[in-house]
């Protein structure tokens, strides 16, 4: 699978306490509908996934964190799209850094979702799912991202980096994009 990118988040040091975590993150299209997690503690829109338990196969964590967060049915892995690696502050005193590895891959699943079953954590944060445009969601992510809100979480830039590759690699250019060239 493909490297998409490494964000560092903060300057290393030899004595740098590093966690290491993996995650998997679905990509569900729809032509230009994209399949996704609004957050409103963050203000935000991500693509469903999250952390693999340890040990977890990244496919079974994959399927597992698609129909937690989203309820999708008849999950179908259709291809690879990529990994991003990053690095970023951690909050627990053990750690000064946490190093993740997304593994992206595109799916589809059946046409409508059931219940989802979201952790304590995200329904305290107000996370839902919505099927958006992508370039929407890409506008809204980067005004968030321009206004610098306090509210703003750390995975924002990785996942409009992922949504703004999507649309260079997979769709056409939107409408109101091509209007103002």
């Amino acid at each position: 699978m493909r490297l998409i990118a490494t964000l560092n988040r903060e300057l290393f040091t030899p004595e740098l306490r590093i966690l290491e975590r993996r995650a998997a993150r679905g990509i569900i299209m729809r032509d230009h509908d994209i399949l996704l997690l609004y957050t409103r503690r963050y203000n935000d829109y991500s693509l469903p996934g999250g952390g693999l338990d340890d040990g977890e196969a990244v496919l079974a964590g994959l399927h597992r964190e698609l129909a937690e967060e989203t309820g999708a049915r008849d999950i179908r892995v259709e291809r690879e799209f990529g990994i991003l690696d990053e690095y970023r502050p951690w909050y627990k005193p053990e750690h000064d850094l946490m190093f993740m590895r997304s593994y992206f891959y595109e799916c589809s699943v059946a046409e409508s979702l059931g219940a989802v079953r979201m952790e304590d954590y995200e329904i305290a944060n107000g996370m839902e799912v919505r099927w958006m445009n992508i370039h929407d969601a890409i506008a809204h992510n980067h005004g968030v991202m321009a206004a610098r809100e306090a509210s703003m979480g750390l995975s924002i830039a990785r996942e409009t980096l992922i949504l703004e590759l999507l649309v260079r690699e997979r769709l056409a250019p939107s409408p109101s994009l091509a209007l103002a060239d």
